[in-house]
């Protein structure tokens, strides 16, 4: 295997910002910021938008989304 053609495989946290829900794993991504974890150290922090912990299929609060003008459309052009 090639030497130093890999990105570092290291320990990152990242936080969900829309519930503060954060996780610790690894990854190769990486960033400026950096936290403290609950084991006392600094990782790089990771912002995201949405996890399993705000999703809202993980949640089971999905929102309805009114479609029957799109459904109607749909069904009136390939009505053939």
């Amino acid at each position: 295997m090639k030497t130093d053609i890999h990105p570092d495989y290291r320990p990152v946290v990242f936080q969900d910002v829309t519930s503060d829900f954060s996780f610790l794993t690894r990854s190769t991504l990486a960033s400026k910021e950096t936290i403290k974890w609950e084991d006392g150290q600094d990782y790089p922090l990771i912002k995201i938008e949405i996890s399993s912990h705000s999703h809202p299929f993980y949640t089971g609060k999905q929102k309805m989304l009114d479609t029957s003008g799109r459904v109607d459309r749909f069904r009136k052009r390939y009505q053939k």
